[in-house]
């Protein structure tokens, strides 16, 4: 099925780890025909994964940006109109979680860094993007939540859930001028989030609990966001959806 995507202009966030969803979504983008520019405060990360995808045929670029900075990020996506003119497509994938401590014990200021990257940071994408896509009366955004409600993980439950809630308006304002939004939950997968604090054994006992009998991959996930990122998603818009 050819899902429209050829020469589309897609910008992704949290493309710097090479066993991340940020990158696996690029691959999928790419092979799809988009041309794709990826921001992470890991830019050699970017770099690399840039790379990848012009060795596929397609235009990149792989920039080092902190997404919870405004001025980074205007000056990111100035640099993307100035060289490709458009930007059809925006994934903010990127996400941070500071660590799993039960609440009475936990510290403020991890919430304040995980809202200021799962949450202020998609904001400050959106504010410097929309415009440009509100211009043209189109564009596709998705905007990553996350796993909620586990024992111990208030920061991280707390700012994705905040970003659902945000999300569920964002749709509505902007699907009348031609910007689809969604939000997209994302399986448990083996990629580099948590890797710092999750217990060894961590990976194995869930993959025992999946329906599947094993883990997503983030090629899964990339085939995913690339259908709901693209023209044949012509009608899905405000949905949460969860593989």
């Amino acid at each position: 099925m050819d899902l429209g995507l050829k020469d589309k202009v897609a910008m992704i966030t949290g493309t710097g780890s090479q066993i991340g969803f940020g990158k696996a979504i690029a691959l999928a983008l790419a092979k799809e025909g988009c041309h794709v520019i990826g921001v992470d405060i890991n830019g050699e990360g970017a770099e690399q994964t840039a790379a990848e995808v012009r060795s596929l045929g397609r235009k990149a670029l792989g920039l080092r940006v902190d997404i919870t900075d405004r001025a980074e990020v205007d000056a990111a996506v100035k640099k993307t109109l100035e060289e490709f003119q458009k930007i059809d497509i925006l994934v903010n994938n990127a996400g941070m979680d500071p660590g799993w401590v039960p609440f009475v014990e936990m510290n403020l200021n991890d919430l304040k860094k995980a809202m200021d990257v799962n949450l202020y940071g998609g904001m400050n994408m959106v504010q410097a993007v929309a415009p440009h896509m509100i211009s043209r009366k189109y564009g596709k955004i998705v905007n990553f939540s996350g796993g909620q409600g586990a024992p111990n993980s208030t920061s991280y439950s707390t700012s994705k859930g905040a970003v659902d809630s945000w999300t569920d308006v964002l749709a509505k304002e902007l699907a009348p001028l031609g910007v689809m939004v969604n939000t997209f939950l994302p399986p448990a997968s083996k990629t580099g989030l948590g890797a710092d604090h999750l217990p060894p054994d961590f990976w194995d006992r869930l993959s025992k609990m999946m329906i599947l009998g094993r883990m997503c991959t983030p090629a899964e996930v990339g085939s995913m966001i690339a259908y709901m990122v693209s023209d044949v998603n012509s009608y899905m818009v405000g949905q949460y959806i969860k593989i």
